[in-house]
């Protein structure tokens, strides 16, 4: 019996050790390591042998949704900014990855460079949704040179005082899918810069090319050479300006290119087939006949330190595009994201400027000193431009135009709760109207749709606003949504009374009422009588500043106009 269990702890031992034997493999200290005496080695690997399928945008989205395997901020084109580069990795996400066989001479361990030779340029050519053409077509130059006729021009261009000038781009897509796209925006208008250019939303000029990248390119102001600079953000297909590349030279790179300076009259490929020609003018600050001053600040400390994402947008253009009678203020305060606010502000002005350019309804705004119509047009043609169904903002919009006597006027028009007051001898008056679910106008004008509110209910599915641009999805779920704006009467803007206006979106109005708002003004006023310079600007900053004291908890922009210096010019 005692041999028995003796014999039976030796094999027990044996298995023991033979597991140890297996797990810890001993051997590996033994064998001659040849194979990896260099710190790294080099393996030739034929592009065919590299599996590497076609991945669709709708593809992408089905697996988005049904694995949420991508992140909600994904960029289709892997391409990111510079500032991107130590967070993320360019990469190519169209791509499936696949198990590659290694050689067997290649040790486990060590680093190995696959060095991938093509058989055929045109089997590696499309990735994606954008087709890739092959580079031959490009003409490689390291850095990007105009031509002497665009030497001859910029030369020619008389730039004036340029640090009292502010400079208008308006790009136009002249050739390819997009053709007759425009997209407009101002040096001084920093909350749409920089201007984006690609085929993925959320892009400021959204071109439908199957050549261009999800983003694709982008202008930028560059405040200290006071110039408009295109860079390529490591697109597919790359980028010209007048026939010449700008992106990066190394060939395959997807990092962004150098910036490079634009001029009135440039042409920007982007691919082969889109064209989009550049205009610039450049519009000093005097042409503009009073004062204006823009401030905006996202409050994100009002929220103990919590990121607070920028969704409100300001802007202004004057004068409107061939129209030195007519300019355009407004504000756009998004929810869901900035992308709805974004689009407006870009549509208004060049919606504003179309309906503008008729003669007859030009004339006619003239006449009656009545722009209702032009603005319950831009704003139904706004709406029906916003592909956004889970995003959604408030437009305000401020008309001011000049007739033919000099005399100024002044008409708004909103939907949501961004609020706009005309002071007239020290006394405000309300420009627009809000479209809470909680105001009683609103929810009279529920009450009519049929489908009354219950007592007590301030929200529509959780929105806590009725009347928007965007959110399709909503409109399209319950028909008691509007985007049909509130217009006020027409103001006629006498300089005698010493009117000033403040358009400014909740985040003012929420700490700040509008008889402290003018009060606030007025005593500025006072302050700097003798001191005019930049008063404008000062008044949207003390404003601005005023919301942050009395801690403000939403995203707040300012845009005050000064018509107590009006000049109008004959």
């Amino acid at each position: 019996m005692p041999l028995f269990l003796t014999l039976l702890l030796l094999m027990l031992l044996l298995l023991l050790l033979s597991i140890l034997f297996f797990v810890f493999k001993p051997w590996r200290f033994f064998l001659p390591l040849s194979s990896s005496s260099s710190p790294s080695s080099s393996t030739s690997i034929k592009a065919s042998e590299l599996e590497r399928p076609l991945l669709s945008a709708d593809d992408i989205q089905v697996s988005h949704n049904q694995t949420n395997e991508f992140p909600l901020d994904y960029d289709p084109e892997g391409a990111c900014s510079p500032n991107q580069l130590h967070f993320r990795v360019p990469q190519d996400d169209s791509l499936v990855q696949k198990q590659i066989s290694l050689p067997s001479n290649v040790p486990l361990g060590d680093s190995l460079v696959l060095d991938v030779i093509h058989d055929h340029l045109e089997d590696v050519d499309a990735t994606g949704q954008t087709l890739v053409f092959p580079p031959a077509q490009f003409v490689e130059t390291p850095k990007h040179r105009r031509s002497n006729f665009e030497s001859d021009r910029l030369k020619d261009f008389v730039q004036g005082d340029i640090s009292d000038q502010r400079s208008c781009l308006t790009l136009e897509v002249n050739d390819g899918p997009s053709r007759g796209l425009r997209c407009s925006v101002q040096s001084t208008n920093t909350s749409r810069l920089p201007l984006t250019l690609g085929r993925v939303s959320p892009s400021d000029l959204l071109l439908n090319d199957s050549e261009v990248s999800g983003k694709h390119a982008q202008i930028n102001w560059n405040v200290d050479k006071m110039r408009w600079e295109l860079v390529d953000m490591g697109s597919l297909n790359g980028t010209q300006l007048n026939s010449q590349p700008i992106n990066n030279p190394k060939t395959g790179s997807r990092h962004w290119s150098d910036p490079v300076d634009l001029a009135n009259g440039d042409i920007i490929t982007l691919g082969t087939t889109s064209k989009a020609i550049v205009h610039i003018t450049k519009q000093n600050q005097q042409h503009i006949p009073f004062g204006v001053g823009m401030a905006s600040d996202p409050m994100a400390l009002r929220r103990g330190g919590k990121k607070l994402p920028m969704q409100d947008v300001c802007y202004y253009e004057w004068p409107l595009p061939g129209l030195d009678q007519f300019g355009v203020f407004g504000i756009c305060d998004g929810h869901g994201g900035d992308g709805a606010a974004k689009s407006a502000s870009r549509l208004f002005p060049e919606i504003i400027g179309n309906l503008l350019s008729n003669s007859l309804a030009r004339e006619r705004v003239l006449s009656l000193r009545d722009a209702s119509e032009i603005l319950r047009d831009a704003f139904a043609q706004t709406e029906a431009g916003m592909n956004h169904d889970c995003e959604g903002c408030t437009a305000t919009v401020l008309l001011v135009w000049v007739d033919g006597d000099k005399n100024l006027f002044a008409q708004c028009a909103n939907v949501g709760d961004s609020t706009c007051i005309l002071c007239v001898d020290g006394k405000h008056i309300k420009m627009t109207e809000d479209h809470k679910v909680a105001n009683h106008s609103e929810r009279l004008r529920i009450e009519e749709t049929g489908d009354p509110l219950k007592n007590g209910e301030k929200r529509l599915h959780g929105m806590n606003l009725a009347r928007m641009l965007g959110d399709k999805f909503l409109k399209q779920q319950d028909s008691r949504f509007s985007s049909e704006p509130y217009i006020s009467q027409v103001m006629h803007i006498d300089k005698a009374c010493r009117p000033f206006a403040i358009l400014a979106s909740d985040g003012l109005w929420d700490v700040i009422s509008m008889k402290k708002a003018t009060e606030l003004v007025l005593q500025m006023r006072e302050r700097y009588a003798t001191d005019r310079e930049k008063f404008a600007e000062r008044i949207a900053n003390s404003l601005l500043n005023e919301a942050k004291t009395q801690r403000t908890k939403d995203n707040t922009c300012v845009i005050f106009l000064d018509f107590d210096t009006c000049r109008v010019e004959s």
